[in-house]
């Protein structure tokens, strides 16, 4: 007898899972649905198959080939142009079924006696059977009622609680003479229960239903899946497994390794060359595919994994289904009945909430809460903003669609008819993401001023010049050039507040976007004089004659980025003797590794040209690190110390806005002069905000953020930076050098850890609880202070990954090594106490 397999189901239902695979290839057990019915067809001597197919027709063709590998014969039917539904891809292929013929599902799994059912057909002399049994629920199936014979006197396809009249319903499963599939229209959609099995019962044909023993499970919806992965594995239905049984209930494939303290409850099936570390938990129900890597303490509570998957340590699944490739971070959690597709990435310490659905080739950012399905686009992350704006890597987290959807979001938040700013830097990619903000942004009814490449202290000065209610700039991040970085400013040129930043979010995650008509869609302009509008406020705030005649060479690094566009106009017009390096525009950003190299290279050129210093500009014209005249660099905390210490000299009674992990040697610098050092959180935002919010403030920043001066703009300036430097050099009649040998020696030094983000709060309010009031300051983080000296260690939890810094400050480096190492010892102990009682809880 010849068996039809009807595998041409698309599986829509159990997306995301079917996205790349017919629903009959979905594994049960870490074998096919589909394989797991040829052998049913084989147990019952079944051993000629005919496979009607329609989605993805390969994917079964080249699994199955000719079966012969499976001992059976098996061939293949495609519908090429549509779907032809049940009968009628059976009808298609009417030429080869010239006896009686057996037609099964593609999409259950059942171990049924088909001998007995074909049996009772001969016996009967039916043209149709069709194989039935009793479910609890009926409402998903299509319900029958038969006689004491067995013949069918009334079928309802699926349907509602009010119409249900039996608890017997049709498995999929029939017995059909060839002379059935003539009734049936020729190449066209036709359907077994709606349209054949009717007009059988109207034309008077036998037509019968065998009530079949056994266990049947229609895998039409994501938790019969699951219900039939367990039932398989507790023995309720008989199947053929993909491996040998080890122990009584643990199924194990080859060459595949499991630690000797990992704990396995059974049933329990493992696939073959998988890695399994150190005192992973395997409960009951839990499913294994082959080539499973699983990281040291994870926790497995009957979840479902697929092939070529990567588990984390200390991840936590329960009761998901994890499609194949697809990698989990360190400490994730995937929660009951939600399913990964294909290839996707779950980043560290994420959550996937239960019943949620991600479809294939996705990636969730580390620490991010994930509650609704994500189908659309490519990343699911805990906010869109982080320490200064936006960011993601290049093309693949910000997208073209992605940077529609959030130009629109801004827009959306915006009065119709509002104006905004917008500019990059030189790349290619940066003006791909801008032109898709652009166009999110008139989506909205936002007009644009757009600048194009430019630097970004013009793109703050021109902010306040053209009256606009708000500004984006697009560049390349500084410290990580395969990310893009987007940062919104207010009408003052400074960052958004937070509450901005939420506002655009959840516009963002809402989908709460101002589609406007056609009239109202915004138009673009392209303001002119641009770079002459920053010269005319970067003269005001300057003593031009002093640079003038300063005699002063420098030697200007500029990275090849697009400052080098603008700032050798400037000191042209100062008559400075400047020599210029690496001025050309390039595509692609530097690598860490090249700036250093470049540093190397500049120190080389002033020391042997005997230039007064030297520059190396980066982050789009914002950093800058210095070079003394003997070709030694000055950054981070020393350039701070510099820059503070030169411009208080100029401005004595001075205030002075820094980060709150910056050097004390600032305070001291400051007693010097008379001047006071107002302290910030750690992000650009609040250094702009201080800055701005205090009079006679002369300086704010660090030299790793960049530095601000208020009366230009309130951003971070290199250039004017470079040119004040000059000034202050010439006017003081000092050197870099001079300067350096004049500051405080303060040791200060830093060391990041690994902090899970859930325990970052927890952490905090353990060092608060156990310090003394009167020894913290809490502008951000927590700072402990030793009152005798002004000692201090600051514990920074970081803004946008799982980490925690700790600075220690003192003029005695021994106290400050000691004090690094005592801290970074009780943070560790903590994260390690919580996590024990984390695992204790599960």
């Amino acid at each position: 007898m010849r068996a039809v397999l009807m595998a041409g189901g698309s599986g829509t239902r159990l997306r995301p899972l079917t996205c790349d695979l017919p629903k009959p290839m979905v594994p049960i057990l870490n074998r096919p649905i589909a394989e797991h019915i040829i052998n049913l067809l084989k147990r019952n001597n079944i051993k000629e198959v005919i496979a009607t197919l329609h989605y993805l027709p390969d994917v079964m063709r080249d699994y199955f080939q000719d079966g012969s590998n499976f001992g059976i014969e098996m061939t293949y039917s495609v519908e090429e142009d549509q779907p032809l539904g049940t009968a009628g891809c059976v009808k298609n292929i009417q030429q080869w079924l010239d006896d009686t013929f057996l037609v099964i599902s593609g999409d259950g799994i059942t171990d049924f006696d088909l001998q007995a059912a074909i049996e009772f057909h001969r016996q009967k002399q039916s043209k149709a059977t069709i194989v039935l049994t009793r479910v609890p629920n009926p409402v998903e199936f299509g319900v029958v009622i038969t006689d004491e014979q067995g013949h069918i006197r009334r079928f309802l396809e699926k349907p509602s609680t009010s119409e249900i009249f039996s608890d017997t319903v049709n498995t999929g499963t029939y017995i059909l003479e060839p002379e059935v599939l003539d009734y049936l229209p020729e190449k066209e959609e036709s359907d077994f229960s709606k349209d054949l099995f009717p007009l059988l019962l109207e034309k008077g044909e036998p037509i019968y239903g065998y009530i079949a023993e056994g266990y049947w499970c229609d895998v039409g919806h994501l938790e019969a899946y699951r219900e039939a992965q367990y039932d398989a594995l507790e023995r309720k239905v008989k199947i053929n497994f993909a491996y040998q049984e080890k122990s009584p209930g643990l199924w194990l494939g080859a060459n595949t390794y499991i630690d000797s303290t990992v704990k396995i409850e059974t049933p329990v099936l493992i696939g073959s060359n998988c890695r399994i570390g150190p005192r992973v938990n395997i409960e009951a129900g839990t499913v294994i595919g082959n080539n499973v890597t699983i990281g040291s303490d994870a926790d497995l509570k009957r979840p479902i994994i697929w092939n070529g998957v990567t588990i984390g340590e200390e991840a936590h699944l329960r009761a998901c289904t994890i499609a194949r490739g697809t990698r989990i971070d360190r400490r994730a959690q995937i929660l009951e009945g939600a399913v990964v597709g294909p290839l996707c990435y779950v980043g560290e310490e994420s959550q996937i909430a239960p019943g949620v659905r991600v479809w294939p080739n996705k990636r969730i950012e580390s620490g991010a809460i994930l509650n609704i399905n994500l189908i659309w686009g490519n990343t699911a992350q805990r906010n869109l903003f982080g320490q200064r704006g936006v960011s993601g890597l290049a093309n693949i987290d910000i997208t073209p669609e992605f940077a529609v959807k959030l130009g629109a979001s801004y827009g959306s938040t915006l009065k119709l008819g509002s104006s905004v700013l917008v500019s990059r830097d030189q790349r290619s990619v940066s003006r791909m993401v801008t032109r898709s903000l652009v166009a999110g942004l008139m989506s909205a009814g936002i007009d644009v001023q757009n600048l194009e490449a430019t630097a970004i202290p013009i793109s703050r000065t021109m902010t306040t010049t053209l009256g606009v209610v708000g500004g984006i700039h697009v560049r390349l991040e500084p410290d990580r050039p395969d990310h893009i970085l987007i940062e919104f400013f207010d009408k003052h040129g400074i960052n958004i507040s937070k509450s901005r930043e939420k506002k655009i979010e959840g516009a963002y995650f809402k989908e709460d976007l101002r589609r406007v008509p056609i009239e109202e869609i915004g138009n673009v302009t392209y303001p002119h004089q641009v770079i002459e509008t920053y010269n005319l406020s970067f003269e005001k705030h300057l003593n031009i004659e002093a640079i003038r005649h300063s005699g002063a060479k420098i030697v200007i690094d500029y990275g090849y980025a697009v400052s080098g566009a603008v700032l050798p106009l400037l000191l042209t017009k100062f008559s400075c003797d400047a020599v210029v390096l690496n001025a050309s525009l390039k595509q692609t950003a530097l690598s860490a590794t090249e700036k250093e190299t470049l540093l190397y290279q500049l120190g080389r050129v002033v020391e042997s040209l005997k230039a007064n210093l030297g520059v190396q500009v980066s982050a789009n014209g914002e950093q800058f690190i210095l070079v003394d005249e003997s070709g030694l660099p000055i950054r981070g905390e020393t350039l701070t110390a510099l820059m503070v210490n030169t411009i208080l000299t100029a401005y004595p009674r001075g205030k002075v806005v820094v980060p709150v992990h910056a050097s004390s040697a600032v305070e001291q610098i400051a007693h010097r002069h008379d001047g006071q050092v107002i302290r910030t959180k750690a992000n650009p935002t609040a250094l702009m905000e201080a800055s701005q919010a205090n009079d006679h403030v002369v300086l704010g920043g660090s030299g790793d953020m960049g530095f601000i001066f208020p009366q230009l703009h309130p951003g971070f300036d290199a250039m004017f930076g470079i040119a004040k430097l000059l000034e202050m050099l010439t006017i003081q009649e000092r050197s870099l050098a001079q300067i350096r040998s004049e500051l405080p020696r303060v040791c200060h030094k830093s060391y990041s850890i690994r902090c899970p983000w859930k325990f970052k709060g927890a952490l905090m309010r353990h060092l608060v609880e156990t310090h003394p009031a009167e020894n913290l300051e809490l502008i951000d983080g927590v700072k402990i202070i030793n009152p005798r000296n002004d000692n201090w260690v600051l514990i920074l939890p970081d803004a946008g990954d799982p980490l925690v810094h700790i600075f220690a400050n003192s003029e005695d480096r021994d106290w400050v090594d000691e004090s690094l190492a005592e801290y970074r010892q009780k943070v560790q102990d903590f994260i390690e106490q919580e996590q024990d009682l984390m695992r204790d809880s599960l």
